[in-house]
């Protein structure tokens, strides 16, 4: 426990962190992979040079330095990073090296307003936020390792099936490479995959929402090839994983993990996406049909068009077989095929207006994910159709960030 004093300290500088806070956590990278370079096996290259893990550890920092008093009050927000790092492999080790970068950072962007006092603050601050997660993370990982078919870190799988599922996203089913049971998962989790690309220094780990039902003997993962533009390079994973892996090449995986799950809650639900954000809701449809859908059950996917659309053909066959769900694909850019076939529902973009007319119930829970700016055109949609914000659950693919409508931690 922080002491009244340290309290004090640590919100008095919440000011600084809203307005230097991603100058210090830039900063803190540089620093730290300059000193360690080995831990650039554990984080994305690829979030880094976007800024996007920067500004989701700003946030970080800047949260707990408000709610220094009550970090009850960023529960939700510290287990949704705590699932990250025990499926990223984080251990009790990396905290000092954390700690003391930070603190450098800080005293490299505040300069001589970093006096002592604040340092010695934060100091103790980041001790007592350190010992949560590390306390979180330990239960974590002893979870997993004791589910049946469970274990704590990584594990060897073989790729059993590779199958394209449309222009651009590819699934991959894995099967343990002992031969062993694998644990079970939630609709809505992830896995981490670990890759060696030759030609690499660093190892690279992604993760890749589970689209299959829990129901199975395997996990699958489908894969959105991620393609360069302008100055943007292709996406060096995906690109690995759909041009080089292939059936019977090994790969290291993670147990599942993530907050973002169906809840059980008597309620109709509203499984909302674009683009390869189909993956989770996906997951959550065929678990919904497979274990009996009690309540109505509304899908609803925007993507550019039929070719780049993945399970079609899977989400229609549940929807047939079962009169509680309806779904509804909507394109911003059919092709003439898709006009022929007329399998989607609205040609553009989702709108709220629309919303109120598909969907009649506005208690239903809503699950969404897909890019950035669709989930907050998404959220803002659903609030203006009458949707309640306590019912809309979200996910990112990547470092956790909050919506603008909800930013209040």
């Amino acid at each position: 426990m922080l002491d009244t004093k340290t309290i004090e300290i640590i919100k008095s500088t919440v000011p600084v962190l809203e307005k230097h806070g991603e100058d210090i956590t830039k900063t803190f990278y540089k620093l730290m992979f300059t000193n360690h370079p080995e831990l650039l096996n554990i984080f994305n290259h690829a979030n880094q040079k976007q800024g996007r893990q920067q500004k989701a550890l700003a946030n970080s920092v800047y949260a707990a330095a408000k709610y220094i008093d009550n970090l009850e009050a960023i529960i939700p927000v510290v287990t949704q990073i705590a699932h990250k790092h025990r499926s990223l492999g984080i251990k009790p080790e990396h905290y000092p090296i954390v700690g003391e970068h930070l603190i450098l950072a800080i005293k490299e962007v505040l300069q001589e307003a970093a006096t002592e006092e604040i340092i010695d603050a934060w100091v103790k601050a980041y001790g007592v936020i350190a010992d949560a997660f590390i306390g979180l993370e330990k239960n974590l990982y002893e979870d997993a390792a004791h589910k049946p078919g469970g274990w704590d870190d990584f594990r060897t799988f073989t790729v059993a099936k590779k199958v394209k599922e449309s222009n651009v996203i590819t699934s991959f089913y894995f099967t343990p490479a002992d031969g062993g049971n694998i644990s079970g998962y939630l609709p809505g989790q992830y896995i981490s995959v670990k890759l060696t690309i030759p030609g690499e220094e660093y190892t690279h780990i992604r993760q890749y929402s589970l689209s299959d039902s829990p129901e199975k003997s395997y996990y699958r993962i489908s894969v959105k090839k991620e393609e360069g533009y302008s100055e943007k390079p292709d996406g060096k994973v995906s690109s690995y994983l759909h041009n080089d892996l292939n059936e019977g090449d090994q790969i290291e995986i993670s147990a599942p993990a993530g907050e973002f799950v169906l809840e059980n809650v008597d309620k109709p639900v509203v499984l909302l996406s674009g683009g390869v954000g189909i993956t989770p809701m996906h997951s959550m449809l065929r678990h919904l049909d497979a274990a009996g859908v009690s309540h109505e059950t509304i899908f609803i996917h925007a993507a550019l068009n039929g070719n780049v659309q993945a399970f079609t053909g899977e989400v229609q066959e549940i929807a047939k077989n079962n009169p509680l769900v309806k779904t509804y694909f909507c394109y911003e850019k059919p092709t003439d095929k898709d006009k022929t076939e007329k399998v989607y529902s609205k040609e553009g973009y989702i709108t709220s207006e629309w919303l109120k007319t598909i969907v009649p119930n506005k208690e239903s829970m809503v699950y969404m994910c897909g890019p950035v700016p669709f989930m907050q055109a998404m959220h803002e949609a659903l609030l203006d159709a009458g949707f309640k914000n306590e019912y809309i659950r979200y996910e990112f693919f990547g470092p956790s960030m909050q919506l603008k409508e909800t930013q209040s931690v």
